[in-house]
């Protein structure tokens, strides 16, 4: 990490697949399915999607790395944005910038006072 640059926690590798694995969650909204990285000792996530999700090619077909970051909007500073924040869950924002060719994905939680409880 560069002085100046945003605070980055390594959280995860997306792996897309074809075949359906254990445990996965469907994102209805994303057309694809997701294992919990949190779920086997390496912190992989199965990504599998549906023919029409309308994510991008490269994050479909190439792995991508994870990282934690305590400010999105200052991680996605000066890079090319492959999918704009958005928040697949409660208390998550999100985001996918491309380097050097390779989808890499932000994520931003939210401070506990942040969080609406129904």
């Amino acid at each position: 990490m560069r002085k100046g640059d945003p605070q980055m926690k390594y959280q995860h590798i997306g792996i897309p697949t074809t075949t359906p694995m254990p445990g996965e969650t469907y994102l209805e909204r994303y057309k694809f399915f997701c294992t919990d990285h949190e779920d086997n000792p390496f912190g992989i996530q199965w990504m599998r999607y549906e023919a029409d999700c309308p994510l991008p090619e490269l994050v479909k077909t190439l792995p991508h790395i994870a990282f934690e970051v305590d400010n999105l909007e200052k991680a996605l500073a000066g890079h090319e944005i492959l999918i704009a924040p958005n928040s697949p869950s409660e208390g998550v924002t999100v985001a996918f910038i491309l380097y050097n060719g390779a989808p890499v994905e932000f994520l931003e939680y939210a401070r506990e006072s942040e969080l609406h409880f129904a």
